[in-house]
């Protein structure tokens, strides 16, 4: 059984707060986790939407799903591997390691993980 989950469905925004309050209101998602105006973390029913602020924007502006896996580095070798591309290396953020990549379609992933 793979360690590998999707963690959270990223989802750039230009104010964490208001946007906490508009899928609040819209939707009734919940605050799991909120780091002032560079992140929050929603309960979608299973899933969690992740609300990245400008600060906290890998991607972009651009919204993707987000994988957890126990190793980054190792990710990132068999996603090439397979085929993928490495848009932003491995590097530490304030909650956990991370780095985008595409698929072979150009689809833009987040890996994160501990290390």
């Amino acid at each position: 059984m793979s360690e590998t989950k999707i963690g959270n469905v990223l989802h750039p925004v230009g104010d964490v707060a208001a946007a906490v309050r508009f899928y609040g209101e819209a939707f009734g998602l919940t605050p799991k986790f909120v780091d002032g105006d560079r992140y929050a973390a929603l309960d979608a029913g299973g899933t969690t939407l992740a609300l990245a602020g400008p600060e906290e924007d890998v991607t972009g502006g651009v919204a993707a799903a987000s994988f957890k896996v126990p190793d980054v580095g190792a990710a990132l070798d068999a996603l090439t591997a397979a085929g993928g591309t490495v848009v932003r290396p491995a590097e530490q953020g304030p909650h956990e390691v991370r780095a985008v990549a595409k698929d072979p379609w150009g689809s833009t992933i987040v890996v994160y993980g501990p290390r």
